[in-house]
């Protein structure tokens, strides 16, 4: 009798997933489970989590929900919705599916579930796909081969239960569609309060993975994508100053000479004479690929650093040191430009970044020096050719300018080969 209701085929695929998110989530935190245990954090995980995952599935199934409460029936057009309404909920499960499948591997790398990178890495997908194939082929054959298997299996499933529903009587379908507007909405919005659901809502550590665990990783990624799109007027962010006032303020954390300020365009423009005033020297400012505290001896790591562990002794030496990101792009924004991470694109990647823009080398070039930027990859990966030419460097060396490297993977030449230029 359940099978010929108008809504069966969407609270059919609507329970499947349910299941198969929170499956993923329990096995996800037993993988996790010290880092659960140390935050106290199994309750609020798992029922959170469930509550995540509703409000994801209304908002994948519950426009289609609507619409089979009112055109699932047995006329012409209701024989193209049952083959739309197949699509969407085959498309939909394989989606969730594929998700849950590339987040071990993500969580390994990033420590943290599929978010914005999972998207960024996809624009340079040469790179990403040989990176997988090498280092992680046989995960990445399995989670095809399952996709493949769910898509079939899921198509059919969905003939199953779509192939007897009806909307029934136009009598009823609008009081049923109106309920069921209503309970969407609210389960796309769990909250009563001015403002819906968001990762916000539910953080409830201070271990960053261990929130991205309410999360489903379908959801984390769509919220990325979304926070991508509103980054043009991510000033929003901050607070607001009257520019008299924030011009005081600064000046006043760090208190000089008004005669230090150079009046101009440019108001907090100050003269600061150099320490040092003999003949300029060459500067060497060498950029490395997660190469964190654990491997460096003088920091406490592994001892594969000898000649910075000797390096540490003869010079200025941070101890408490942090990256300003995850990606690349972020160190080479900070050194480069002077910039803190924002929560817009790095200024590497601004449209309105890509010349006139300060950088060390704009400053330097001005000043005589030559300037070169010395890379093992492609110059164009992360937009750095373009902004680098446009802003101060002279030169840039990439992957083919190396001869005959002694060893070229994925991501270009070795740091040996790098240095031997």
């Amino acid at each position: 009798m359940l099978r010929v209701f108008s809504l069966y085929p969407v609270l059919y695929f609507f329970v499947l997933n349910l299941i198969i998110l929170s499956v993923s989530r329990l096995g996800l935190a037993f993988w996790q489970k010290e880092r659960v245990d140390a935050v106290d954090g199994w309750f609020p995980l798992l029922v959170q989590g469930v509550r995540m995952d509703v409000v994801s599935l209304c908002w994948l199934f519950g426009l289609f929900a609507l619409l089979s409460a009112l055109f699932l029936d047995k006329t012409q057009f209701g024989s193209v919705f049952r083959v739309v309404l197949r699509v969407v909920l085959t498309a939909g499960s394989v989606f969730i599916l594929f998700m849950e499948l590339a987040t071990p591997e993500f969580i390994s790398t990033y420590d943290f579930r599929p978010n914005r990178l999972f998207v960024e890495y996809l624009v340079n997908p040469r790179e990403v796909f040989t990176m997988l194939a090498k280092g992680h082929l046989v995960t990445m054959i399995i989670s095809i081969i399952v996709t493949v298997l769910a898509t079939w299996g899921y198509w059919k499933l969905s003939g199953y239960v779509v192939r007897d529903a009806n909307a029934g009587s136009w009598l009823y379908r609008p009081v049923i569609a109106v309920v069921v507007a209503g309970l969407v909405f609210m389960g796309a919005r769990s909250t009563f309060d001015h403002r819906g659901i968001n990762p916000s809502m539910v953080a409830f550590s201070s271990d960053p993975l261990i929130n991205s665990l309410v999360l489903n990783s379908g959801y984390s990624v769509m919220f990325a994508i979304r926070q991508m799109k509103h980054e043009e007027s991510s000033s929003e962010m901050y607070g607001k100053l009257e520019p008299e006032q924030m011009l005081t303020t600064l000046k006043q954390l760090h208190p000089r000479p008004e005669t230090d300020y150079i009046q101009g365009d440019i108001p907090l423009l100050s003269k600061n004479p150099a320490t040092y005033q003999g003949k300029p020297k060459n500067l060497v400012i060498i950029l490395e690929e997660s190469l964190g505290a654990q491997f460096i001896g003088a920091l406490g790591g592994l001892p594969l650093s000898p000649n910075l562990d000797q390096l540490s002794k003869e010079g200025w030496w941070f101890e408490n040191l942090y990256a300003t990101g995850t990606r690349s792009v972020r160190g080479i924004e900070a050194v480069v430009t002077g910039f803190t991470p924002t929560p817009a694109r790095a200024v590497v990647k601004l449209t309105n970044s890509q010349n006139n823009f300060f950088t060390i080398a704009e400053l330097l070039a001005r000043r005589g020096y030559h300037t070169s930027f010395i890379y093992g990859g492609e110059k164009h990966f992360d937009n750095m050719a373009n902004f680098f030419y446009g802003n101060g460097f002279k030169y840039i060396i990439d992957e083919k300018d190396y001869p005959n490297p002694s060893f070229k993977g994925t991501w270009g030449v070795s740091d040996e080969d790098l240095f031997v230029v």
